[in-house]
């Protein structure tokens, strides 16, 4: 059935990324190899233009799993027996997915590696300060990908309805974190802070979810951001 609104679209294309997280574990990997690039690249501060590539790369590997993983459950839907076609059809799918990992190991490699070269093997270990933008960049990324694979796991509620945790209350507080630090007027941080917990609360209020997902979910994006923020800001 043809989605009636733009919420209920994007609640079923979240409901394909999370069957993807819960169905193959190679979007799992790719999943956790994005988080540590992600970490990685603010611990050992890389250029702008680097992250930039390397972000363009982590989105190209999970655009290509997910299509390998479409084509796949298309694939079994028509033909349920073994078929030469089907077979070649799957092959060609998982053979794109491989050509976009080894594209995205070489360029991480290619960035990341000398700048851990210098920082571990030269003894020159720092945690050296990003600007605030990429920092809260980074952290909003890795909210979103803890809560998709949180809400992978715990298996319940829609993505963008119930669930441990409410994703909405973690992205309004990771958004409204990055504000204490990128913005300079009280006004912004505390119509942002309102904000936040108008989200939470219409989330809440309307039976969406329960109080200890929203909680949850405004503690995990609250606390991931300012621990980004800490440590490389």
């Amino acid at each position: 059935m043809k989605p009636k609104s733009w919420l209920q679209s994007a609640n079923l294309a979240i409901e394909g990324i999370i069957y993807s997280v819960k169905t193959q574990r190679h979007m799992r990997y790719h999943l956790y190899a994005a988080l540590a690039a992600l970490i990685l690249s603010l611990v050992l501060g890389i250029s702008r233009t680097e992250f930039i590539l390397l972000c363009m790369a982590i989105v190209l590997v999970l655009v290509t799993e997910m299509l390998n993983t479409a084509i796949e459950t298309t694939v079994d839907m028509i033909s349920e027996e073994y078929h030469p076609r089907a077979k070649l059809a799957k092959d060609i799918a998982a053979g794109v997915v491989l050509i976009a990992s080894i594209g995205a190991l070489t360029l991480a490699y290619l960035i990341l590696y000398p700048a851990f070269k210098t920082a571990v093997l030269n003894g020159e270990w720092r945690f050296t300060k990003a600007p605030r933008d990429v920092v809260a960049f980074v952290a909003l990324s890795v909210v979103i990908i803890i809560v998709i694979i949180i809400k992978a796991f715990v298996g319940k509620g829609e993505p963008l309805r119930g669930g441990m945790p409410s994703g909405h209350a973690a992205v309004s507080f990771s958004i409204w974190t990055a504000a204490l630090y990128l913005a300079d007027s009280f006004a912004v941080i505390s119509l942002t802070f309102l904000l936040a917990v108008m989200v939470s609360w219409s989330r809440w209020s309307a039976g969406i979810h329960r109080p200890i997902e929203v909680v949850a979910g405004a503690l995990l994006g609250s606390c991931v951001t300012f621990l980004f923020f800490l440590v490389f800001s």
